[in-house]
């Protein structure tokens, strides 16, 4: 199961009720965070989260409003013990950003291992995530990110037992491993079925609608797009700053054919997204309007 929550919703500032666009996920023990703006911090402590298993930490584009908050969320890793590295994925020149933010919190009691992408696309396997990271259109360099967790095949005790392997070999290769024994060697494909479909959640936001999001998007459980202005009377507004209208996020979403959309990265001009949700459902029945703490645990179909 992988546990979702919206952080925040919030564009450009945050507001008294809407913290800054952060997202963090929780799978078998590790946090994975995508962007910290100001405020991020406090939103995991409302939702009664933890910073201290933040193991990765991924970040869209260097505009304030999706990294101002690192510096301090960094300083309380620290104070809460936090020892072992941290990854911190983002665009290249990541490393001289991330320095230059903590020229305020230079001594800390764990490494930093920096991933820089420069490439359109990149596959990154870090801990228990699986992470497609792809650039969009936004007016600086941007990443959205794709976030999988694999599930392996079923395990078939009978084709263990037709490969005659011993039974205290099964448990281990039932858990990927590969087992040398004298005559021989037992791997995973002698017990398990084909690789099962696993859980695929989207981020991506400050950026026009592209191939490339549809793409990466495709079939997810969950796509969190932003919807930075509702009004019809903002499009124009919205292609000249390289942001997406709730009803392009919805065409996205619909395009990509994925099971349930969030909105977020709001304007601050745009206090009540739910008064415009109407026709982008229209478009994609099944979308929301983001909220802050916006929570679901997306589950492996137990059918599979």
């Amino acid at each position: 199961m992988l546990d979702v929550c919206l952080l925040g919703t919030g564009g450009m500032m945050p507001l008294p009720k809407r913290w800054l666009t952060a997202l963090m996920t929780r799978y078998n023990g590790s946090n994975l965070l995508i962007d910290c703006g100001e405020g991020t911090q406090i939103a995991i402590k409302q939702k009664g989260w933890s910073v201290h298993s933040i193991d990765i930490i991924c970040i869209t584009h260097f505009h304030g409003d999706h990294i101002s908050g690192l510096p301090g969320l960094l300083l309380s890793m620290g104070n809460s013990d936090r020892r072992d590295p941290i990854y911190i994925v983002g665009p290249q020149g990541l490393k001289k950003v991330v320095d230059s933010l903590r020229v305020i919190a230079p001594e800390l009691p764990f490494e930093i291992n920096f991933i820089e992408i420069s490439e359109p696309e990149k596959l990154i396997e870090v801990g228990v995530y699986t992470i497609k990271a792809f650039r969009v259109k936004h007016n600086i360099t941007c990443y959205g990110y794709s976030i999988l967790i694999k599930r392996k095949g079923r395990f078939f005790p009978e084709k263990a037992r037709e490969n005659n392997i011993p039974l205290k070999y099964w448990n281990r290769l039932q858990n990927g491993e590969t087992i040398e024994v004298e005559g021989g060697i037992y791997t995973p494909d002698m017990v398990l079925g084909s690789e099962r479909k696993g859980i695929k959640l989207t981020y991506c936001t400050d950026t026009r609608p592209t191939e490339e999001i549809v793409e990466n998007a495709m079939e997810a459980d969950l796509f969190i797009c932003e919807g930075m202005y509702g009004e019809k009377e903002k499009d124009v507004k919205a292609k000249e700053y390289k942001h997406m209208t709730f009803c392009e996020a919805a065409a996205v979403a619909k395009e990509a054919k994925v099971k349930e959309l969030w909105l977020t990265h709001y304007s601050p001009s745009l206090v009540r997204p739910r008064d415009f949700i109407n026709e982008a459902k229209r478009i994609f029945p099944n979308v929301k309007a983001g909220k802050d703490q916006q929570s679901i645990t997306l589950e492996f179909d137990k059918n599979e």
